[in-house]
C-alpha cells in the first residue's frame, strides 16, 4: 500500500531530537516515557485536558502556497502618506547578506562581547551615523520606534530635571508638545505620561510661554505637515527657562537641514526606517536616540563602546550596563530590554554603502522631485501651503478633496487627507518620473484638465534651476559620515566582503547551540522568515485603509485567536513591540481595570525577588509602587510572605507579577493558591511569559488563574533575536481585562471598548514579523506546538541528567525535574568564577548560558526543542571537560592564575604566536576536545576589559590612532 500524504512534516525539521534517541534520553533521566516526564514536571492541577483549537499542521510547501494567496489580498498602492513611514530601497547586498542571512538574524544580544565583535562594530557604525546626522555627541544602539523613543526622552528629561526635588516640593511635571508633532507620537506620549503624573501641554510653539513647571518640550523637524521651521530662537527661550529641548527629526532630511545638535537640542529622536528598512505595515524599524554626553548614565537602551582586551588590543562591548533595568530594577527610568539591533545594523550598513555623497544625493533627489511636483500642482491652480519643506507638500484643494481621493484610489494611489480641504503628499527615494506624472494626472483629472507627459530631460531642466526650499539659516553646512568606514565600501564587492568579515567574528545559531536560559534561542526556520521580505507584506504603509491590508488582517485575526488558545485567555493585543512593552501594556490594562472600578488607589505591585529586572521597572512606569516578595530555599515564592504582604496592602493591592514556570526553571505546585491570594485581596495576576516554551499545549496562564500575560514571540514563537532585537511582546487577557486592550488613534477597530491609548507607534507593533509566529503555528499545528514544549522539557532534563553528578543543579520540582531550563550552581568553585566558565565555553565553540541570573554565581541553561541529541551531548562534553579543568586547578595540577579558564577565550593570533608563555599547551587552549577541530570558532578578541571601557567611554567610530590614545 502506498501513502499519498506529504511525508515531509515541518515538525520533523523543527524538533531536533530524533525519535530513535528518545528512549536513551529518558533512561538517562530515570523515567520510562515522555508522558511520565511531563506528568512529573507539570502539576496535575494545571495540566491542560482539551487540545487547543488550532488547525492541523501544514507542510512548508502547503504553507507558502496558501500564504501567497493571503498575500495577494494586500493591495500595493503607490503610497505618499508619510507620517514617519516611507518607501525605501533596500540594497540587495544588505538584503541578501544580512536580512536574509541566519548568521546575522540568529545572533543573541551581544552580552558576550568576545564572540560578538562583528555586530558590535555594525552597531557602533549605527551610533556614529546617528551622532553625525543629528549633531549630537552620544547615541544609543537603537530603540523600538519613534513614538516610544520620544516617550523615553520624556521620561529621561523628567527624571533629570526633578532629580533634586525635595520631598513635598512640586516637581516640574509639564511637557510642552508642539501641535505639529506626529499624531502617533503624541498618543504614545500621553499613554506614558499619565501614570507618571506628567501633564502634556499641546500648542503652537510660536506663542507658547514657559513656566517653571515645564521640564521639556518636544518639536518635530520637519513638522508633521512637512513644514521646515527654524526653532533656534525657541530653543534659546526654552534653555533660558530651564527646559530641555527634545527634537523628533527625519533622518534623511538631516543630510540637508542643520542638525538639531547644532542649534541646541538636548535629545534628538527619530526612526531610521527610510534607510533601507521595508515599511512592513509598521515594523520592525530601528528608532534612534541621541543626546548629550552629560546624560550617558541616564540614556535608555544599549550603548556600544570601545575598550581593550587581555592583550591590550581594541575590543568593542556594551558599555555602562549598570544603567540597565536588570541592575537598577524599580529605580530604573526605563524598562528597555529589547532593541532593534538587526534593523539598526541594516540602517547603519545603508549609510556605509551610500556614504555622505550617496545619502545627500538621495535627499537632494527627493527634495528636487518634491519641488517639481509643487510647480506642476500650483500650475493647476492649487495652493501649496508649506513655505519651506523637505519632502512633503500640503495642498489646499478646497472642496475637491473628495473628488481627488476617489480618482487617486481608482488609480491605486494613497495620499494623506488632512481635514476636509487639504492633502498631504510625501515623496521618497522610490519615486519615479512616472509616479510624479500619475500624481499630477490625479489632480488634473479633478479639474478636468489634460496634462502634458513629463520627460526626464524636461524634469532635469527644471531641476537645474532649483535651489533648496529650506530657510537659508538652517541649511546644513557641516560634514557627516566622514569616518573611513563610510567612505570605503561603495562597490558591491567591497560591501559584500565587509559584511562577511563582520559576520565571521560572531557566533550565532549557524555555528552551535545557544543555551541561554529564559531566552529560548530556538530554530528560526527559513520558511517562517521568507515571506517577511515579500513586497506584498514589506511594502505596506501602516496607515493605509484597512481594506488594502486584508491579507494582514487575516493573519492578525488568526494569530490573535491562536495565541488566546495557547494562553487560555479571551482576547489579545499584538501592539506591544517588545517583551518589556508587553509587560508595561499588561500592567496598564490592570490599571485601567481598577480605574474603571473607581479603585485607582490600587497601586501596589507585588513582585518576587527572583523576577526579571524589567518587571519592577515596568511596574514603576505604570505608576505602581513595588513591594518585593521573598523566595524560599527552593526558589519558589514564599507563600507566607506573599500572604502577609497581600494582607498588609489589601486596600491598595493592584497586582502580582509572577513568572511561570518560575525564573528558577520550576513549575511551582502552589501557583493556583498564589493567584487566589491575590484575587482574594482584590488584585490581578500578571504572568510574565518569558518561560511560555514550557507551557504551550500542556498548561496555560489561564489554567493557573492568571489574568494577563505577555508573550515573547521572539522566544516561544520563533521570531529570531537578530543580535538583540527585533522582539514582539503581545498580551493576552481574560474577559475582565479585555475591554482595556490598547486602541490606536489612527486606525479604527483596534483594542477594547474602554481601551487604553496606544503603547506603540502602529496598531499592530512590528507587524511584518508576526508572519514568523503565524508560520510557526501553521506548520507545527496544535500537535506540533505541544510536542515542541514536551521536547524542550525533555532536552533540559537530559542535560540535567548528564551534568548533575559534576555540577550542582540549584532548583528542581518535587519529582526532581527541571522545566525547560536548569540552573547550575558554580559558587562552590573557589578558584574560578562563573564568568571564567562562560568564557572558556567559547574555546569549545559555544555561547555561554545565561550568566549570574537569577542567582549570582550560576549559569542558566535552556537547550530548546530544536537541538539534536548529538548537539546536547557536545555541550555536555564541553561542560564536563571544563569541570575537569576546574579540578586540575583545585588539585594544583594547573596554575591558579595561568590556566585555560582564567585566560579564556584564546584567539588565533595568540595560539599561533611564537611567544607562547603559558604553562599549558596550545592544543589544550584551542582544541580541548576532538570535535572542536572539525568546526572551530575563534573568538576575535581575548577577554574584554569591561572596567576600562566604562571609564573611557567611546561610542562612535574614531580613527585607529584615536582608539590607541583613548584606551
Amino acid at each position: 500500500m502506498l501513502n499519498i500524504q506529504y511525508a515531509d512534516k515541518f515538525v520533523r525539521r523543527h524538533i531536533g531530537t530524533r525519535p530513535s534517541d528518545v528512549d536513551g534520553m529518558l533512561q538517562a533521566i530515570g523515567v520510562n516515557t515522555l508522558e511520565q516526564l511531563i506528568e512529573e514536571t507539570i502539576p496535575a492541577a494545571i495540566r491542560s485536558i482539551q487540545p487547543m483549537d488550532i488547525p492541523d499542521a501544514q507542510t512548508e510547501f502547503e504553507y507558502l502556497r496558501e500564504l501567497k494567496t493571503i498575500a495577494a489580498k494586500n493591495k500595493l498602492f503607490r503610497t505618499y502618506i508619510g507620517m514617519g513611514y516611507h518607501g525605501t530601497i533596500t540594497p540587495s547586498v544588505i538584503l541578501r547578506n544580512i536580512m536574509e542571512n541566519p548568521a546575522w538574524y540568529t545572533q543573541y544580544t551581544p552580552y558576550q562581547a568576545e564572540i560578538a565583535q562583528g555586530r558590535l562594530e555594525a552597531l557602533l557604525n549605527f551610533q556614529t551615523m546617528v551622532s553625525d546626522l543629528t549633531g549630537m555627541p552620544l547615541a544609543n544602539a537603537s530603540l523600538l520606534d519613534e513614538a516610544t523613543a520620544a516617550a523615553e526622552a520624556m521620561s529621561m528629561t523628567y527624571s533629570i530635571k526633578n532629580k533634586r526635588v525635595k520631598r513635598g516640593q512640586q516637581p516640574a511635571n509639564q511637557l510642552f508638545v508642539s501641535d505639529k508633532v506626529l499624531p502617533q507620537t503624541l498618543e504614545v506620549l500621553q499613554t506614558r505620561a499619565t501614570p507618571l503624573d506628567i501633564e502634556i501641554v499641546k500648542g503652537d510653539w510660536k506663542t507658547f510661554e514657559f513656566t517653571d513647571r515645564v521640564f521639556a518640550t518636544i518639536l518635530q523637524y520637519p513638522n508633521e505637515e512637512g513644514e521646515v521651521e527654524d526653532y533656534r530662537a525657541f530653543t534659546e527661550k526654552a534653555k533660558a527657562n530651564g527646559a530641555y529641548v527634545i527634537v523628533a527629526a527625519d533622518i534623511l532630511s538631516l543630510a540637508l537641514l542643520t542638525p538639531p545638535g547644532e542649534w541646541g537640542a538636548d535629545v534628538v529622536v527619530g526612526a531610521t526606517q527610510r534607510f533601507g528598512i521595508p515599511m512592513g505595515y509598521g515594523g520592525p524599524h530601528a528608532a534612534y536616540f541621541a543626546t548629550l554626553d552629560t546624560f550617558k548614565r541616564q540614556l535608555p537602551g544599549r550603548i556600544i563602546g570601545v575598550s581593550t582586551d587581555r592583550h591590550g588590543d581594541v575590543a568593542l562591548r556594551m558599555a555602562l550596563q549598570t544603567r540597565e533595568q536588570h541592575i537598577k530594577r524599580e529605580k530604573a527610568t526605563s524598562n528597555i530590554c529589547t532593541a532593534q539591533a538587526l534593523l539598526a545594523i541594516m540602517a547603519g550598513m545603508y549609510a556605509v554603502y551610500h556614504g555622505q555623497a550617496g545619502i545627500k544625493a538621495i535627499a537632494e533627489r527627493v527634495h528636487g522631485l518634491t519641488q517639481i511636483l509643487e510647480q506642476h500642482l500650483t500650475q493647476l491652480g492649487f495652493e501649496q501651503e508649506n513655505e519651506h519643506y523637505f519632502d512633503t507638500l500640503k495642498i489646499n484643494v478646497g472642496d475637491l478633496q473628495f473628488a481627488i481621493k476617489k480618482i487617486a484610489l481608482e488609480n491605486e494611489i494613497n495620499l494623506r487627507y488632512i481635514g476636509n480641504a487639504h492633502i498631504g503628499i510625501t515623496l521618497d527615494e522610490t519615486v519615479s518620473i512616472q509616479d510624479i506624472q500619475a500624481i499630477i494626472n490625479v489632480f488634473a483629472s479633478a479639474k478636468t484638465e489634460q496634462q502634458t507627459a513629463l520627460t526626464e530631460a524636461a524634469l532635469q531642466e527644471i531641476a537645474n534651476g532649483l535651489s533648496y526650499k529650506i530657510p537659508a539659516a538652517i541649511i546644513r553646512e557641516t560634514e557627516f559620515l566622514t569616518h573611513p568606514v563610510f567612505n570605503t565600501h561603495h562597490s558591491e564587492t567591497k560591501m559584500m566582503r565587509y559584511i562577511r568579515k563582520l559576520e565571521s567574528r560572531d557566533l550565532s545559531l549557524v555555528h552551535s547551540m545557544i543555551s541561554l536560559g529564559s531566552c529560548t534561542m530556538k530554530l528560526n526556520a527559513a520558511t517562517e522568515l521568507m515571506p517577511v521580505t515579500w513586497q506584498e507584506f514589506g511594502g505596506l504603509h501602516p496607515f493605509v485603509p484597512t481594506d488594502q491590508a486584508e491579507g494582514y488582517m487575516q493573519i492578525i485575526n488568526e494569530l490573535e485567536k491562536w495565541l488566546c488558545e495557547a494562553t487560555g485567555f479571551a482576547a489579545c493585543s499584538l501592539q506591544p513591540n517588545s517583551g518589556a512593552q508587553g509587560e508595561y501594556t499588561g500592567l496598564l490594562t490592570i490599571r485601567a481595570y481598577h480605574e474603571a472600578n473607581n479603585n485607582l488607589h490600587r497601586n501596589i505591585a507585588l513582585i518576587p525577588s527572583s523576577a526579571h529586572g524589567t518587571n519592577p521597572a515596568s511596574a514603576v512606569m505604570a505608576g505602581m509602587k513595588v513591594v518585593v516578595v521573598k523566595c524560599d530555599g527552593e526558589g519558589n515564592i514564599d507563600i507566607a510572605d506573599l500572604q502577609s504582604k497581600a494582607e498588609k496592602h489589601s486596600e491598595n493591592l493592584s497586582c502580582l507579577m509572577v513568572t511561570y514556570p518560575s525564573t528558577h526553571g520550576v513549575f511551582e505546585p502552589q501557583i493556583k493558591d498564589i493567584c487566589k491570594i491575590i484575587h482574594d485581596h482584590g488584585g490581578k495576576v500578571y504572568m510574565d511569559g518569558a518561560n511560555m516554551n514550557a507551557q504551550v499545549g500542556l498548561t496555560s496562564p489561564g489554567a493557573i488563574d492568571a489574568d494577563v500575560c505577555h508573550l515573547n514571540l521572539h522566544k516561544t514563537f520563533a521570531i529570531p533575536h537578530g543580535g538583540g532585537g527585533p522582539g514582539m511582546g503581545p498580551i493576552c487577557v481574560n474577559e475582565s481585562l479585555a475591554p482595556f486592550l490598547p486602541k490606536h488613534g489612527l486606525v479604527d477597530g483596534v483594542g477594547g471598548d474602554q481601551g487604553i491609548s496606544a503603547v506603540s507607534a502602529t496598531p499592530y507593533g512590528s507587524a511584518s514579523i508576526l508572519l514568523i509566529s503565524y508560520g510557526y503555528i501553521k506548520m507545527l499545528g496544535k500537535d506540533g506546538i505541544t510536542d515542541a514544549t514536551k521536547y524542550a522539557i525533555l532536552n533540559a532534563n537530559y542535560i540535567k541528567a548528564r551534568l548533575q553528578d559534576q555540577y550542582q543543579v540549584l532548583y528542581t520540582g518535587e519529582h526532581g525535574h527541571s522545566a525547560h531550563e536548569l540552573i547550575l550552581d558554580l559558587r562552590m568553585f573557589h578558584d574560578v568564577s562563573a564568568e571564567d566558565i562562560a568564557k572558556r565555553l567559547m574555546d569549545y565553540g559555544f555561547h555561554a548560558p545565561t550568566l549570574s541570573f537569577p542567582v549570582a554565581g550560576t549559569i542558566m541553561i535552556e537547550p530548546t526543542e530544536s537541538e539534536s541529541k548529538d548537539e546536547l551531548d557536545r555541550f555536555c562534553e564541553a561542560m564536563l571537560a571544563i569541570k575537569q579543568e576546574i579540578d586540575e586547578i583545585a588539585t594544583g595540577a594547573a596554575d591558579k592564575e595561568d590556566n585555560v579558564l582564567k585566560n579564556a577565550p584564546h584567539t588565533a593570533p595568540e595560539v599561533v604566536s611564537s611567544d607562547w608563555a603559558h604553562s599549558y599547551s596550545r592544543e589544550k587552549a584551542a582544541y580541548p576536545l576532538p570535535y572542536v577541530k572539525e568546526n572551530k570558532f575563534w573568538a576575535f578578541v581575548a577577554r574584554v576589559n569591561n572596567a576600562a571601557g566604562d571609564r573611557n567611554l567611546i561610542c562612535t567610530c574614531p580613527s585607529i590612532e584615536e582608539y590607541a590614545e583613548a584606551v
